[in-house]
């Protein structure tokens, strides 16, 4: 990251570089985070984020950064001398906070800024960055992709701060608002409803925002000569999907499935979080579909490739809407709760596909018995994840959080019965929405709702490193893979 930090600042920096220099009055600039067991370093303590306000300017191409301000609206906790945000692979130009121009430096991937004045305890601020949001980079880094015609944004799990600078943790949700400006002939959508469309000369722009909360993982933009295709979903639900424009008739059969797939969850787990929905189709080699949040984001070839069973197609979109409750509407109060995002979509995933194309839930439950195991030595059990591998931050999104933490709600299933399972799922999403919610809490509430103890269910299920007895299938087995023998 590229900064100009002003005299007092270039001191602080100096002084800890020098030990021939008189010690200057703060530390020096640090990266912090907010103790999450396999992100430490992401999250910045101090503060809650109550808005941003992103404008970003894209000129037609794809490979030079956009420029691009963001507002952040937060309340401050405890007094701060210095504020974190997170921050990296951009250049930053200004820096004010509450109207005042600000020092800043960058520390790791932190951006340390110093107001003129520290900020009171209990008090609102406003912090406004002037910086580059630059698409250039590795694959697979997260942030922005580059499709065949644009640009969207696939921030899952720490990389929302490669795009915009924020207080990157899903524990810490806001609202937004994106502006984009963009060549005329380009489309920008975000995510929540649009606002405001306008066109002046060579350019158009557009204003989105949401109507609830949201982390700041699940954040999209996506640009493009794109067709925004409009329909209803049930009770009136405006369903919006973004696909590529020459792409529109040939996709037409898989986007008129959506409204049919919101009432299949509603009626598994009650009313829609959110004030719209929809599927966003882009031309990408991702290698995996993203549940960012009102717009779910998908290859092109999933649905172009022939190859592709139907069925199996069907139930990925599922898989993604049904993200929309569990993980985006509640959200992870931290990393290691991941198994409630993915173990639930691939759970209703799974009911769906058993319900609309006959594919046996049981049998896919035995199947993951058989490996789960092997997943947990590989991964770690579904509720203490290993972390992922360094630099390979999409490494956490192992099998153990998918089906083998599906395997989890198939257990609990067989143990409270499915009346009370289904009550479960719909007071989770209904207590903890527009929140965040933790493993703990989960467990609470399945405990309360089956009107029984289950700890010592959970603690063998989520933590051991072995997998317990499937309740009603003793004939299951499961074992770890041995170890090569020596030569």
């Amino acid at each position: 990251m590229l900064h100009t930090p002003r005299r007092r600042l270039r001191a602080v920096l100096l002084a800890a570089a020098s030990a021939t220099l008189v010690a200057a009055t703060l530390p020096e600039p640090t990266a912090l985070g907010i103790g999450d067991p396999l992100f430490p370093r992401l999250g910045n303590p101090g503060y809650d984020v109550i808005e941003y306000d992103i404008a970003l300017t894209y000129e037609g191409s794809n490979t030079k950064p956009l420029d691009a301000v963001t507002k952040i609206d937060a309340w401050a906790h405890r007094r701060l001398g210095r504020v974190n945000l997170d921050f990296t692979h951009g250049t930053v130009r200004s820096v004010e906070v509450n109207g005042s121009p600000a020092e800043f430096a960058s520390a790791g991937e932190d951006l340390v800024i110093e107001p003129s004045t520290a900020v009171a305890a209990g008090s609102r601020m406003q912090i406004t960055v002037t910086h580059t949001s630059d698409p250039r980079g590795p694959k697979g880094a997260g942030g922005w992709v580059r499709t065949a015609d644009g640009l969207v944004m696939a921030n899952q799990a720490d990389a929302a701060h490669r795009v915009f600078p924020s207080n990157d943790h899903p524990a810490d949700k806001a609202f937004f608002v994106f502006r984009v400006t963009t060549p005329k002939n380009l489309t920008a959508v975000a995510n929540g409803r649009r606002v405001a469309h306008s066109w002046n000369g060579s350019r158009a722009s557009w204003i989105y925002r949401t109507a609830h909360p949201m982390a700041t993982e699940l954040a999209q933009v996506a640009i493009g000569r794109s067709a925004v295709v409009e329909r209803q979903g049930p009770h009136g639900l405006p369903i919006r999907d973004v696909v590529p424009a020459a792409d529109k008739a040939k996709l037409e059969p898989w986007l008129k499935k959506t409204p049919g797939h919101v009432q299949w969850m509603e009626d598994k787990v009650g009313a829609y979080p959110f004030e719209t929905y929809g599927v966003l189709v882009a031309d990408a080699d991702t290698g995996f579909a993203l549940e960012t949040q009102t717009l779910s984001l998908f290859e092109r070839s999933m649905f172009t490739n022939a190859a592709s069973s139907k069925w199996y197609v069907d139930s990925v979109m599922v898989h993604e809407l049904a993200h929309q409750w569990f993980g985006n509407s509640v959200s992870p109060r931290t990393w290691s709760d991941l198994w409630l995002n993915e173990g639930h979509a691939t759970w209703y995933e799974a009911l769906y596909a058993e319900e609309k194309a006959k594919q046996p839930l049981a049998e896919r439950m035995r199947q993951a018995y058989a490996r789960s195991d092997s997943w947990r030595t590989a991964g770690g059990p579904p509720a203490a994840p290993k972390a992922p591998a360094a630099g390979q931050q999409l490494s956490l999104f192992r099998p153990v959080v998918y089906d083998g933490s599906a395997l989890v709600l198939y257990a609990l299933r067989q143990t409270i019965g499915a009346a009370a399972f289904e009550r479960l799922e719909r007071e989770w999403v209904s207590e903890h929405r527009d929140s965040t919610a933790s493993t703990e809490d989960f467990t609470q509430l399945a405990s309360r709702v089956a009107g029984r103890d289950l700890s010592g269910f959970f603690q063998g299920w989520l933590y051991g490193k072995k997998t317990p007895a499937m309740p009603g299938h003793p004939d299951w087995r499961s074992q770890a893979p041995k170890a090569p023998a020596a030569r």
